[in-house]
């Protein structure tokens, strides 16, 4: 999604050229690519431990540094590879989705108010939905073996509220549910004015 709005406000005359069916197919497949290949490796950190006692995971759930946690062998090494494959990952992608931000905001400025609010405003949705989902992604990750209840609360956040505020974002720039909230906000000083 970042890279079809970059391509869209910093190269809007050759976006047909280069969003082409065959870069869309490579761009899923790529995502599809590195998502297996760490979910994969992730699963070969954890087949080999040994478990036992209580195989009870303290959070809302289930990811793999509290897993690992349960493991009965010394997991030092183990738990620098997650943090090095998790948090890396998560850190790299959002420092790129920054960049490709800053970029497009820069070219933004350069053109003219009425040609960019549009996709000031687009922008601007998405800027704040990807700092919504990487805020607590980055957190989790970064320090996926400190024992907080700030993860707990970050795990709630990343996992409920998160994907709740998104459709919400989304709505708030549809032109209809504006003028219809602006309505209704008539409606409501009307009926207070009212005796």
């Amino acid at each position: 999604m970042a890279i079809d709005r970059y391509v869209a406000i910093c190269k809007p005359l050759y976006y047909k050229t280069i969003m082409t069916h065959r870069m869309l197919t490579v761009l899923l497949l790529l995502s599809w690519t590195v998502g297996l290949i760490h979910t994969t490796s992730q699963m070969a950190f954890t087949v080999g431990l040994p478990f036992c006692g209580p195989n009870v995971v303290d959070s809302i759930f289930c990811d793999l540094p509290l897993v690992i946690r349960l493991a009965c062998t010394e997991t030092y090494i183990l738990q620098l590879l997650v943090i090095a494959d998790s948090g890396l990952l998560s850190l790299v992608c959002f420092i790129l989705l920054l960049i490709s931000y800053t970029t497009m905001l820069v070219t933004l400025r350069r053109r003219s108010v009425s040609a960019s609010s549009k996709a000031l405003s687009t922008l601007t949705a998405h800027i704040t939905v990807v700092t919504l989902f990487f805020g607590p992604a980055i957190s989790i990750y970064a320090f996926p073996f400190n024992s907080y209840s700030v993860d707990k609360f970050l795990s709630v956040f990343y996992s409920i509220i998160t994907p709740f505020l998104n459709p919400i974002i989304y709505t708030l720039r549809n032109q209809e549910m504006k003028a219809a909230m602006k309505r209704l906000r008539r409606q409501r000083i009307v009926s207070s004015l009212a005796p």
